[in-house]
């Protein structure tokens, strides 16, 4: 194994694997730390569920992690956070850091959750998502980690107490491997990193691929690869992204809230596709059910691939949190809607899409899925995937979408690159 990646969510797995199948790396994605060992791969993503945790619990899952890819022989750790750096208020992006840096014994490492092909750029150390600075996007709604700050080294300052410097976008037209030696001399131990566009990244990359630790979005993975090419550690594959024929009905499971998915659950809708609404406080009180929204869903699938969502915009979302609490109304949705997934594909459902990092986490987990073979993307940043279900061993394939990506016609692209006649 050269790259042992750590991810803080499940979608968030899948995309920083999708960058490294597309350089030719055989990637594979264990979801959870397994018990028996690691797979055999140039790259092994292990994807936890930690970004909105409590710290230490964060910080524990992590370093067994860690601790499981150190014994599996990785070369590099890359700690994969999203391109929008938002955890908790309080952070687990540098506990976790801290943890990973003291273990790794390493007193230096970067943080670039910039991924220009998605509109997350870093200038100077602020975040934009597309034209608006993080603070003024759709992440300030955010019903579980809403980002008010757009000024990367202030947000890590607040969670570290090691020294937070900046890495400037110019650096990396030059010697960025001389401005990281001289940010260390300065004392800095964790550099934000600017990143405008992809060639930033690569010239990011060459100058980070022999530190201990990465910590970065899914946008630096795009470069590693080569670096590790240059230095003779491995030789890119064509058959990488290769995964097999899957037939068989089709659905979509949908979580998540921010601006993306609600245009994308709108295009459907607009498509006059099958829909299935679920509503958190009619389901808290008794007005609907998991088994009648599943059987509702049942029925329409029949005739097209149908899709059951709880997306809603920041206004109803903040209506329903009032109602049932913030935590209460994310586990009741996350419960809910993997209980759906599990039951479609019980009912023969073998190619479904999960929108949501924190959906997908509960769906793969309802599901009993443990490992994901990573194939070609669907968009910048999502793949799909394959996996084998424990009853009885038949190929799924999974798509599972972080909430900020895909365009508008997303969920009929992905089924379209599944095979699916929409």
């Amino acid at each position: 194994m050269i790259l042992g990646v750590i991810a803080d969510d499940f979608t968030g797995a899948t995309d920083v694997a999708s960058m490294l199948v597309r350089a030719g790396m055989h990637t594979v994605q264990v979801l959870g730390v397994p018990d028996g060992g690691l797979p055999e791969a140039d790259a092994v993503v292990v994807a936890l569920k930690t970004r909105t945790i409590p710290a230490p619990d964060a910080v524990e899952q992590s370093l067994l992690a860690l601790k499981a890819l150190q014994a599996a022989g990785a070369r590099q750790i890359y700690f994969k956070y999203c391109s929008t750096f938002d955890s908790t208020a309080k952070g687990n992006i540098g506990p976790v850091t801290d943890a990973l840096m003291a273990a790794l014994d390493t007193s230096f490492t970067i943080a670039c959750p910039a991924f220009p092909e998605n509109g997350r750029t870093i200038f100077r150390g602020y975040l934009f998502v597309g034209d608006e600075l993080l603070s003024e996007s759709g992440m300030r709604h955010h019903p579980l980690t809403p980002m008010t700050d757009a000024n990367l080294v202030r947000v890590l300052q607040a969670q570290t107490g090691r020294k937070v410097g900046l890495l400037r976008y110019d650096a990396l037209q030059g010697d960025a491997a001389g401005r990281i030696a001289a940010l260390q001399d300065e004392g800095a131990e964790i550099a934000v990193a600017d990143a405008l566009s992809n060639s930033d990244l690569l010239a990011l990359a060459e100058a980070c691929a022999e530190l201990p630790l990465v910590t970065a979005g899914s946008g630096v993975a795009l470069g590693l690869p080569s670096a590790y090419q240059r230095r003779g550690w491995f030789e890119p594959s064509a058959s990488a992204a290769q995964l097999d024929v899957v037939a068989g009905p089709a659905a979509i499971v949908s979580g998540s809230c921010s601006e993306a998915t609600n245009a994308q659950v709108k295009n459907w809708l607009a498509a006059g596709r099958p829909a299935i609404a679920l509503d958190p406080i009619a389901l808290h009180h008794g007005g609907q059910s998991v088994e009648q929204l599943l059987g509702a869903a049942l029925a329409a699938q029949a005739s097209a691939p149908v899709l059951v969502y709880a997306t809603s915009g920041p206004e109803r979302v903040k209506e329903i949190q009032l109602a049932l609490g913030v935590e209460a109304a994310g586990t009741l949705v996350e419960s809910a809607l993997a209980a759906i997934a599990a039951g479609l594909v019980r009912a023969g459902v073998r190619r479904l899409v999960v929108a949501g990092g924190e959906t997908s986490g509960a769906v793969v987990q309802a599901l009993g899925v443990q490992q994901l073979r990573i194939g070609p993307a669907i968009c910048p940043g999502v793949p799909w995937t394959q996996a084998r279900l424990a009853q009885g061993g038949d190929a799924l394939l999974l798509a599972l979408k972080s909430g900020n990506f895909g365009g508008p016609d997303f969920f009929a692209e992905a089924l379209r690159a599944a095979g699916v006649d929409l």
